[in-house]
């Protein structure tokens, strides 16, 4: 019996190596699912909503390497997709989003749930097929899946229902993958970069989410230079781990030597990174060299000496033998100098954390580095939790750290884990989630946890507010308004949904409670953490716009009769100040 369209669709991306879709079913897409479930290869994972679904493939995506579909229905099932997509794309990850359609004889005629695909997807997806004809079925999912893998990105197949059944043309349906990863840079620019680093009396890195292939490259080059290496927070976990030049973060985020180390440097290398902060990267006097593999990141986030296309590894190990070993280190050793005092100064609050009430947020998070398996895999919702993760978790060479971090969508942490749950089972899958992020999207799909048994733990940073928020209106100079919410007790909503729910009040409670929840396996955990509202993260540097905002804010709180805030945010930060 000749196979369908639907099933020579499911062929084409199992030979990809899709090996599992999350979505939603539903009247347009019945035939496509129809085919999936009749090939065996495939595991579809129903959520509560497609976002969540979306969310949860671009982690394992991510985490894995391998391309992940999602799924979801004419119309509005489709456009809950978005937003997921666009993370996706952010994080250059390889998606496969198969969008059910309307009849073919109902195109272009304002049908019932009809959307134009090209218009809705063009920003977020970096190819979009129609597929109407059956003839299609092989150059189009060919070209579709290609692209994702090797252009690293999401990828839409708009299929409506009567094409999905139709017969699909008698042709092979393999899809053979090119090799994605880029050579090293090209022997000029080798030779400018050798230039620039040997004239140089010191030198700096800075490393991003390109050094992961490259860690023990980057160390060996920054042993050899006497360079201090700092990294954005997709780089820490490649680049902080076993290494003694490390000198922590720039930016919100930032702790440590990096900020003085890149900005005072001779020639700084910029390697796999486009961190967006432009502010807090050097603008004039210092001499930098960026690598990335990709061409439309070169230069546009700080002006360089010198643009370097290709891989990062690749072009260390190419560049190692034309550059010349430094000897003088003092320029490295005030920058670790610098990032040991930080850490001294961020730990108080980690110190003396079993006993301050409200429990600082600071402790939670350290106490979980502490506890967490070495390969254990942490997700983080954007907003405080990033901060957190960034200063008080330490990674490894196994332990990965993922979240929304280029898109920076709220409400990522949770569905990430469950896709890191589902890609690695046996594994702890730890999400770090705010308060405002679980109840928008977490809470729902906490059912989707408990039916599938995820071993997820969703720690909740519950402290009644959007925080972060809370913090970019006083670092512009506004008070705070329209941030706070009242939550309820997610211990007991997790239990009522028949997941594991651990309310933790106490400072002393903190460490049991997360260990029962690392050690519980017989599905997902909710702990609820009622954290200091007051607590503050401040940058190891403070951008003068910044402080002034700050400055303004705390006059205008005082003014507006909020005098009791400033004074409690002031008492519970004194030691950051």
């Amino acid at each position: 019996m000749a196979k369908n369209v639907a099933e020579g669709l499911w062929e084409m991306l199992v030979s990809a190596g899709v090996r599992r879709c999350y979505g939603i079913v539903g009247d347009a897409l019945n035939p496509v699912i129809d085919a999936l479930r009749r090939n065996g290869s495939v595991e579809f994972v129903h959520v509560r909503h497609e976002e969540y679904g979306v969310f949860a493939a671009v982690a394992e995506a991510r985490l894995t390497g391998n391309p992940v579909a999602v799924c979801g229905t004419a119309g509005p099932g489709v456009m809950h997709l978005i937003n997921g997509l666009l993370d996706a794309r952010k994080e250059r990850v390889p998606v496969i989003a198969i969008a059910g359609d309307v009849e073919s004889s109902l195109l272009d005629t304002d049908a019932l749930e009809e959307l134009n695909p090209y218009k809705f997807f063009d920003t977020a997806a970096l190819y979009i097929g129609r597929l109407v004809n059956p003839e299609q079925l092989r150059p189009m999912v060919s070209t579709a899946i290609t692209t994702a893998v090797a252009e690293r990105g999401p990828v839409v197949i708009s299929l409506p229902g009567d094409v999905a059944e139709a017969a699909a043309p008698s042709v092979s349906l393999r899809v053979p993958l090119p090799a994605t990863t880029p050579g090293a840079a090209s022997a000029a620019d080798l030779a400018a970069m050798a230039d620039l680093i040997n004239q140089a009396e010191t030198v700096a890195i800075f490393g991003g989410d390109g050094c992961e292939q490259a860690q023990d490259d980057v160390r060996e080059i920054a042993a050899r230079l006497k360079a201090p290496v700092g990294y954005s927070f997709k780089g820490k976990p490649w680049l902080e781990h076993d290494n003694p030049n490390a000198v922590g973060m720039t930016g919100l985020l930032g702790y440590g030597g990096c900020h003085s180390a890149i900005n005072s440097a001779d020639v700084l290398l910029m390697l796999g990174t486009d961190f967006p902060f432009s502010a807090f990267l050097p603008h004039k006097d210092v001499k930098t060299i960026q690598v990335d593999r990709d061409p439309g990141k070169i230069g546009r986030r700080a002006p360089l000496e010198l643009g370097v296309v290709g891989d990062v590894a690749a072009t260390l190990r190419a560049l190692a033998p034309v550059v010349e070993d430094k000897h003088g280190d003092r320029f490295l050793r005030e920058h670790v100098r610098q990032t040991e005092h930080a850490r001294r100064r961020l730990g108080h609050y980690v110190t003396k954390g079993p006993g301050l009430k409200p429990i600082r947020p600071e402790y939670v998070a350290a106490v979980l580095s502490e506890l967490a398996d070495d390969d254990a895999v942490f997700t983080v919702d954007t907003g405080t939790p990033c901060i957190w993760a960034a200063r008080h978790i330490s990674y490894g060479r196994n332990r990965r750290m993922f979240g929304s971090l280029t898109w920076a969508s709220m409400a990522s942490a949770s569905p990430n884990a469950f896709g890191a749950a589902l890609a690695f089972p046996g594994r702890q899958c730890i999400a770090l989630c705010g308060d405002g992020g679980f109840t928008m999207l977490g809470l729902g799909d906490l059912l989707t946890q408990v039916q599938r048994k995820a071993r997820v733990v969703n720690v909740i940073f519950n402290n009644g507010m959007l925080d972060f928020v809370n913090i970019e209106q006083q670092e512009a100079g506004f008070v705070p308004f329209g941030t706070d919410f009242v939550n309820p007790d997610f211990s007991q909503v997790a239990t009522a949904l028949g997941a594991r729910g651990i309310r933790v009040e106490e400072p002393g409670n903190v460490r049991d409670a997360l260990a029962a929840a690392l050690a519980h396996t017989d599905g997902p955990v909710v702990v609820d953490v009622v954290v200091d509202p007051y607590a503050l993260a401040l940058p190891s540097h403070v951008p003068v716009a910044t402080a002034k905002g700050f400055t303004l804010s705390i006059a205008k709180q005082v003014l507006s009769g909020k005098m009791d805030d400033v004074i409690e945010t002031i008492e519970h930060n004194v030691r950051l100040l």
